[in-house]
């Protein structure tokens, strides 16, 4: 297996649709080089943010080849979502992506059967790694959107590394950061958890993460890059600066409904998204003009450009 381990923000990236709702694969290329040239060297691909869940399987191997070619050459890693609710479509989407010399691949586990155990969720996650088991695996621990609780990181991470070799830590986006903290002493602090919630970023950082793993890091990348960068310098106050730059974009991008909102921003930068796939919404001309707005009100377009 070879060695790999999150650094810096890694992009949560969109998956591209044409205006009728299809998958638009011409347009990964701009959005990787968009994203390169604003700091951004590692992308996790048909996450939550990629609307993997309303994605066919064919789709997700798709969108992996188009980034397996454009990543590279983008000088861009992939890191590659392969969860669903059927194992078996799991297990497939990370041989497809080993194939394609995915950096790592995640799983969310099932949510509508969920696990009931901490050794049915070991399992589950047990068989999908071993379908891929030269590419290092995380866990994509997300409860807000999965309603799976009950298992924090560290119990998982202790009953899961004598089953899956490849196991390499977890995508985390979970308010618990205790547990985050007793994960990272496991077995002399060898497993990695990259933070996903990006309003909670900071308070992460505190906590001893070293990377993240997010969706505003499409279009707000540049606070938490300095975020990083004035942590790391002992700047408190700098620090605590940019991550409040992150929280009221949130705000008013999740008011027109977050997912389509975020596309439409994208699409204003002239990266072509296209727009959510229901049930997500997308807001119309007017909704779009607000928006940009407020945004500029609270400075936003001078914050990454």
């Amino acid at each position: 297996m070879a060695p790999f381990k999150f650094t810096g923000l890694c992009t949560a990236t969109h998956t591209p649709f044409h205006a009728d709702g299809s998958l638009n694969l011409a347009a990964v290329e701009k959005q990787a080089g968009f994203l390169r040239g604003h700091g951004i060297t590692s992308v996790f691909i048909g996450g939550t943010t990629g609307e993997s869940s309303s994605l066919t399987a064919s789709e997700r191997a798709a969108l992996n080849d188009r980034w397996a070619v454009v990543g590279p050459a983008t000088g861009i890693d992939v890191i590659v979502h392969v969860g669903a609710n059927c194992l078996t479509e799991a297990a497939q989407l990370a041989a497809h992506a080993e194939k394609n010399h995915a950096k790592a691949v995640s799983m969310i586990a099932p949510s509508y059967f969920k696990p009931r155990t901490m050794a049915d969720l070991v399992a589950s996650c047990a068989m999908v790694a071993k379908a891929a088991p030269r590419t290092p695996f995380y866990y994509y621990d997300i409860p807000g959107m999965t309603g799976i609780g009950g298992f924090p990181v560290d119990e998982f991470l202790r009953a899961a590394s004598p089953a899956i070799p490849n196991l390499a830590g977890v995508k985390y986006s979970n308010p618990d950061l205790d547990a985050m903290r007793r994960a990272q002493a496991l077995e002399g602090g060898r497993f990695d958890l990259p933070y996903g919630i990006d309003e909670r970023f900071l308070s992460a950082l505190r906590a001893g993460a070293t990377a993240g793993v997010g969706s505003t890091y499409n279009f707000n990348p540049g606070p938490l890059l300095r975020a990083i960068a004035a942590h790391g310098q002992g700047d408190a106050a700098q620090a605590e600066a940019e991550q409040a730059k992150v929280q009221p974009v949130v705000d008013i991008l999740a008011r027109r409904g977050y997912m389509g909102a975020a596309k439409a921003l994208m699409g204003h930068f002239g990266v072509p998204l296209g727009p959510a796939r229901l049930p997500n919404g997308n807001p119309d001309r007017a909704e779009i003009g607000a928006m940009l707005d407020e945004l500029e009100k609270i400075g936003f377009f001078s914050w990454n450009f």
